[in-house]
Formats: structure tokens, C-alpha cells, sequence
């Protein structure tokens, strides 16, 4: 991206890129990953003008914005038409977290019937304006960068935003939690404990801190790579649903209960949950 440059008279003076943090429906973790950068915010603040983070500041000044990050799904009418505002006024566009890339653990509303959750939480509901999904940011407008997670990893978005300042077009690893496994000598708890994980078909990024534990992965990276599928093409949920299944003797709603978690919406573990579901009935 560089820095701009802006001439009055006969100076020359460079201005650091603008950068707008924006919430929509979530729990604000991501954000607070940025917050937990620490002394690296110090520098990031040093090279870019931190213009918007209501998280983080009062100042909060208008765009365009060089990078806009957005945390948060589509939940709203009002916010459906916030995001288009957001867009408008960034150059680009990166969202954060398992809630902004897939609509987070509230999608679990979009198998649901929301008017009546409505009813049974509130005693006016036909003041809430909700809508009856939540929806990845990238359904609305168009994205330029997904960090996925939840929350972030603090390091990716270091990364991302080095890249883009230096005009390197940013690369995040796109492979499984079980490269993460073997890279770090930790022992598959699938294999030697018959625990159910979803490291086989989630990306790579938390540095398999669940597993490092002798716990699961639940998938909160989001859907990795097919490795033997290529590049760009969804992992082998079938495969790994299957194993559950037969191997480890999960019946089939606890099978659709994996898949459908904080990144339940998103397409391959979307359709492998109501693969089960169709199972199920």
C-alpha cells in the first residue's frame, strides 16, 4: 500500500494510512486481540493513524479509510446497511473472527425459528429489529482478506497488516491443525484417545493450542484446504464425519453437532451438518 503523499507548497509531507476498526454482532474478542498486540500497537500506531476504534477511543474520526478490519456478522436490517457504508469508505476491507467470515456461533439462529426466541426472551419483541440469520460480512459486500478464528490470532493480523504496508500481497497458511500436530510432536488425540477432533478439516493458525492440551479441536479456524482435493477446494468433512460415525461411535446428531459450531454456517461444514440432519429425521 506505501504511504501517500501529500504536497502543500513546496513541502512534502507523508501521511500515515488510515485504519478504521468496525464492530457489527459478536463479543468484541477479536477486537481485544488487537488490544492484547501490546507494544507492537504502539508501532502499528506509529505507521498507521488508528482514525476509528470506538473499542479502544473516543476519537473517532470519519473515513476513507486505506483499511477498514470488521468484526462481527449481519444480524440487523440497520446493520446490513451499515457494512454497505463501511465498504464505500475503505480501500480495503479485511474481516476478523469466526463471526465476521462465517457468522459466528449465532448463526445457530438460521436453523432456528427466531421469532420464537423472540417471544420467549423479551416482553415487547415486536420492538427488535433482528433478522432471522447471521451472516458472514462477505455475503454483503466484498471482502479483500479473511482472518479467521475465534478470536484472531494477534500475530496473522501483525502479518497481514505488515504485508499490506510493505505492498506484499498477504499469505496465510490455509492447511490443517494436524500439520500444526506433527510440526509441534503433539500426539493425535483422535488416534490415541478415540476423541472425536476436527483438526483433520480446520485450518491451521492457533497453533493447535487444543490439542497441544489433550483436548478437541473444534474447528474454531474455520474449514482448512482439501489436501489431496488441491488448492482452494473444501476439506473432506464426509470422511472424517464417517470416522465419527463408525469408528467412534457418535450418533448422528452428535455428529451434526461437531460441524455445527462457531463456524457452523460456513459451506462445507454447513452442509455436512444437515447431511446429518437428514440423517437424524
Amino acid at each position: 500500500m506505501g504511504q501517500r503523499v501529500h504536497q502543500t507548497g513546496e513541502t512534502k509531507k507523508a501521511a500515515r494510512p488510515k485504519l478504521g476498526i468496525f464492530k457489527f454482532a459478536s463479543c468484541d474478542g477479536c477486537q481485544l486481540s488487537i488490544l492484547n498486540l501490546e507494544d507492537d500497537l504502539l508501532a502499528i500506531g506509529q505507521v498507521l493513524d488508528i482514525a476509528y476504534f470506538p473499542e479502544a477511543s473516543s476519537d473517532m474520526r470519519k473515513g476513507p479509510y486505506d483499511i477498514a478490519l470488521v468484526e462481527g456478522s449481519i444480524t440487523t436490517p440497520e446493520d446490513a446497511h451499515r457494512i454497505l457504508s463501511v465498504r464505500e469508505q475503505a480501500t480495503v476491507l479485511i474481516t476478523i473472527g469466526a463471526c465476521a467470515t462465517a457468522g459466528g456461533i449465532q448463526a445457530l439462529r438460521n436453523w432456528a425459528d427466531v421469532d420464537a426466541f423472540k417471544r420467549a426472551v423479551y416482553p415487547s419483541p415486536q420492538y427488535i429489529q433482528s433478522l432471522s440469520t447471521s451472516t458472514a460480512i462477505s455475503e454483503h459486500v466484498r471482502v479483500d482478506f479473511e482472518l479467521w478464528g475465534c478470536p484472531i490470532d494477534k500475530a496473522q493480523l501483525l502479518r497481514v497488516l505488515t504485508d499490506l504496508l510493505a505492498g506484499v500481497q498477504p499469505r496465510l497458511p490455509t492447511h490443517s491443525v494436524c500439520i500444526e500436530c506433527k510440526r509441534r510432536e503433539i500426539v493425535c488425540v483422535m488416534v490415541a484417545k478415540g476423541i472425536p477432533c476436527l483438526g483433520p478439516v480446520t485450518r491451521t493458525g492457533c497453533g493447535a493450542i487444543c490439542p497441544s492440551m489433550g483436548r478437541d479441536c473444534y474447528g474454531c479456524f474455520g474449514p482448512a484446504e482439501g489436501m489431496h482435493e488441491g488448492p482452494g477446494l473444501p476439506p473432506n468433512t464426509a470422511s472424517l464425519a464417517k470416522e465419527f460415525h463408525q469408528r467412534l461411535n457418535l450418533i448422528p446428531v452428535e455428529v451434526l453437532r461437531r460441524f455445527r459450531g462457531i463456524n457452523g454456517a460456513v459451506k462445507p461444514f454447513r452442509e455436512e451438518s444437515q447431511a446429518w440432519e437428514r440423517n437424524e429425521a
